[in-house]
């Protein structure tokens, strides 16, 4: 009998300790100064840019800001939010690594009474506070007429398009072939994904040299993409103009270099930035834009 009293009370004050911590997490969470971000990938310039960018506002504004990279794994990325709800953020920042699959990771934050904000490619069938990113179709049409001007509105050329399903992809293919189809002399002879990755660039580069050799310009859908794209095409002695996307530091290095036309360049570290301004604005009570643009440019020689 004595055995049983005392495993009864074992078992109570357990339950009363989980439910302490589970209280104490829903209080840290709602008026938390702690801020989740969860990222893509942290294999991509872009995207380390767009960490550096929030971790220096959150410096700023005297909040604490905690990153996790989901290595293009949408799993992973569930995990990561999960990890970073026990962590008793207040709010989530989140990069997809796909637009549909993310969804059950926002919904694991927002069944938590946490509010999220998404960052550069968007969230489907679901709602959040706010979406920061650049025009995406926009500067998918700025690539397609840069590349129609130089090549005098008579081209054929490849598309290397990013990971399918993000919302990215399909945004910059959209603008690009606003931009292209339709028009007399102009055609696009391959298009095919490389995942935004560089190495994937190159490999797909190659393939189309060797299945379609004749083409004179490349749109990648990254920067990424592009430079693999750059080393393919050098490797096998081919001049055509390569145009990507997003203006990383290597990107513009080789536009300077004249191994790349141009890149339409994004501003990773300001993506970064608003997102935690935002944050904190939702932390405060006070309300945001539904939809926040961030400006592109073209960087060409």
């Amino acid at each position: 009998m004595k055995k049983l009293t005392k495993l009864l009370a074992t078992v109570l004050a357990l339950i009363f300790v989980v439910g302490m911590f589970a209280g104490c997490n829903k209080k840290t969470a709602e008026g938390s100064k702690k801020i989740g971000m969860v990222l893509s990938t942290l294999n991509n310039p872009f995207f380390v840019s767009m960490k550096e960018g929030a971790e220096k506002k959150a410096k700023e504004l005297g909040y604490e800001i905690v990153v996790l990279d989901s290595q293009n794994d949408a799993a992973k990325e569930r995990s990561n939010v999960e990890d970073l709800v026990q962590q008793g953020i207040g709010l989530l920042i989140i990069n997809p690594t796909d637009s549909d699959a993310v969804a059950n990771s926002i919904t694991v934050a927002k069944d938590n009474n946490i509010p999220v904000i998404t960052v550069d490619r968007q969230a489907n069938g679901v709602e959040v506070v706010a979406h920061i990113a650049s025009d995406n179709v926009a500067g998918g049409k700025m690539a397609g007429e840069f590349i129609l001007e130089q090549l005098g509105g008579k081209a054929k050329m490849v598309e290397l398009q990013g990971i399918p399903g993000a919302s990215a992809t399909r945004d910059r293919g959209k603008g690009f072939h606003d931009a292209v189809d339709g028009k007399t002399d102009v055609k696009v002879v391959a298009s095919q994904a490389a995942d935004f990755d560089r190495q994937k660039g190159l490999n797909v580069m190659e393939n189309i040299i060797q299945a379609t050799p004749d083409f004179d310009a490349v749109f990648a859908h990254n920067d990424e993409m592009a430079l693999g794209a750059v080393k393919a095409l050098k490797a096998a002695n081919k001049k055509v103009i390569v145009v990507g996307f997003d203006g990383n530091d290597d990107a513009v290095t080789a536009v300077n270099n004249g191994e790349m036309a141009a890149t339409i360049a994004q501003q990773p570290d300001l993506m970064g930035s608003l997102a935690v301004e935002n944050a904190v604005k939702v932390l405060k009570g006070e309300t945001v834009e539904k939809s926040i643009p961030v400006e592109l440019k073209i960087i060409k020689k």
